[in-house]
């Protein structure tokens, strides 16, 4: 089910009401959301996919072209479309133009009248019997008035054919992995976003702060289902403007806590900058191994390339051994190394490793250098996402005899970048 319409009209506030729940960045001014957004809702047991579109307008700039061009093309294969109007505003030239698209494109059509908030304004819908698109069904997406009822006329028109995904907008662990792309604004996200799904989904543009909410999107691929999420850049607080623009940051950081793994993207006529560092260091907080592309790459000159990587390599030193790949995502350079970075990450992030093994490489480890006034007498592994495990020992165990054995382990079974975590119990 898409949700149409021109902008500010309260597309994204309705979604999140048939939700239940604040998915969708809100703002009250005009253009807020621009890429689709898939929300999974649930009614009288029936789940189904409401799909968030930026506002359709005719003329403005080449940015509102492409929004309008995103929400033209999401008409194309919906099962039901709500067509939102504003009864405040009335009948615009814009909802007569947005109306004749989806007349064209659009199987089934719910005419919804917003900003119903009580009785007195139920009379203003029927001037939108003109656009013929049927009865309008009059909602209050603010305050949740009558949103039961749409519900219901959802549902009947979906009749037997709901094509909701059914996918939690959290993590599942029997769901596809879970692939977060960020960076800080105009790195070239989007663009990768893009060249990685072969399909301009995203929005690209070249103004900073295009993306406003994170993008998920379920790719099936050789190596099984991936969801990549583009997010929003994230920049230092200072520079974040209130309201709109910190809802994009929070749904970024969001979107980085629920990921298996992180794509953390640069822009190498930079080179890492003390951002990209913070952006790092919240990647490793969140526990996901990552991989970072050094974007634009094409751009950098030969004699200059040595520089770049060791801007990298200095600032992200703490990343430990994530994989660098070098990338020009608008030619489409180096993006088929991307998925089997990815691969090879998650297959070490899910990784167990067997007790026996396990125990046998902590011995040869304190033989070649014996725990300070301790002797670790047992390991075991308690989980994965990412491998955790537990020693028993005699004594505490120093930081640098602990970041000691987990050099050894990654080393002894080959387990890449990918985070781990070393727990010490003293008996």
């Amino acid at each position: 089910m898409v949700v149409a319409g021109r902008p500010n009209v309260g597309k994204s506030s309705l979604v999140n009401r048939l939700a239940g729940r604040r998915i969708v960045v809100v703002e009250e001014q005009a253009g807020v959301t621009r890429d689709r957004k898939v929300v999974p809702i649930e009614w009288a047991g029936v789940a189904f996919d409401a799909i968030d579109t930026g506002g359709w307008q005719t003329g403005g700039s080449e940015l509102d072209a492409k929004v309008s061009e995103q929400a033209a093309r999401a008409l194309e294969d919906a099962d039901l479309v709500l067509f939102v109007v504003d009864v405040t505003v009335g009948l615009t030239d814009d909802d007569v133009a947005a109306a004749r698209l989806v007349q064209r494109n659009a199987r089934r059509v719910l005419l919804v009248a917003n900003k119903v908030d009580d009785t007195s304004r139920e009379q203003a819908i029927w001037e939108f019997v003109s656009l013929g698109l049927g009865e309008p069904h009059p909602i209050s997406a603010l305050h949740g008035r009558l949103a039961g009822d749409l519900l219901d006329a959802i549902i009947d028109a979906l009749g037997e054919e709901p094509s909701g995904t059914g996918e939690p907008d959290g993590r599942d662990e029997t769901g596809p992995l879970r692939v977060a792309i960020v960076g800080r604004p105009n790195v070239g996200k989007s663009t990768l976003f893009n060249a990685l799904l072969g399909d301009d989904r995203s929005i690209v543009h070249d103004q900073p702060g295009t993306t406003r909410d994170a993008v998920d999107t379920v790719v099936e691929t050789e190596a099984g289902s991936i969801c990549f999420v583009d997010t929003a850049g994230m920049r230092r607080r200072a520079r974040t403007e209130a309201g709109l623009e910190t809802y994009a940051v929070i749904r970024s950081l969001e979107a980085l806590d629920r990921a298996d793994l992180a794509l953390l993207v640069i822009d190498a006529t930079i080179g890492a900058t003390a951002q990209d560092q913070r952006l790092a260091e919240r990647i490793a907080a969140s526990g996901s191994p990552s991989v970072v592309i050094l974007n634009k790459w094409d751009l950098i000159k030969t004699d200059d390339r040595d520089d770049v990587l060791a801007s990298v390599s200095d600032r992200l030193a703490f990343l430990g051994d994530a994989p660098v790949l070098k990338v020009a995502a608008n030619l489409g350079r180096g993006v088929h190394r991307v998925l089997p970075a990815l691969t090879a990450a998650a297959e070490d992030y899910h990784r167990r490793v067997p007790t026996g093994p396990l125990n046998r490489a902590l011995r040869d480890l304190q033989v070649h250098h014996a725990a300070p006034g301790a002797r670790v007498r047992y390991i075991v592994q308690g989980a994965i996402d990412p491998p955790t495990f537990t020693l028993f020992s005699s004594a505490r165990l120093p930081q640098t005899y602990l970041r000691y054995l987990e050099r050894g382990i990654r080393e002894r079974f080959d387990l890449g970048s990918t985070p781990l975590k070393l727990r010490v119990r003293v008996d």
